[in-house]
C-alpha cells in the first residue's frame, strides 16, 4: 500500500501556480514539488498549499 499526500487523480491535473509545471509528491517534510521550476508548496494537514508568496525553492 502506497500513501500518497494528494489523491493521485487531483494531482494528475495540479499545476504549479508559477510555471504550470508538473507537481510531484515530496513525504518528507510533506510538500508538492515542481518539476519545472523547483518550487515547493507545503502540504498542511492533508491540504496544499498553493499560493506563491508558500512557496520554498526546493532541495532537490
Amino acid at each position: 500500500m502506497t500513501d500518497h499526500l494528494i489523491d493521485p487523480a487531483l494531482l494528475e491535473i495540479m499545476q504549479c501556480p508559477s510555471c504550470t509545471g508538473t507537481l510531484v509528491e515530496r513525504p518528507d517534510p510533506p510538500a508538492l514539488v515542481c518539476s519545472e521550476c523547483g518550487l515547493q508548496y507545503p502540504v498542511r494537514d492533508g491540504i496544499p498549499v498553493m499560493l506563491i508568496d508558500e512557496a520554498t525553492p526546493s532541495d532537490q
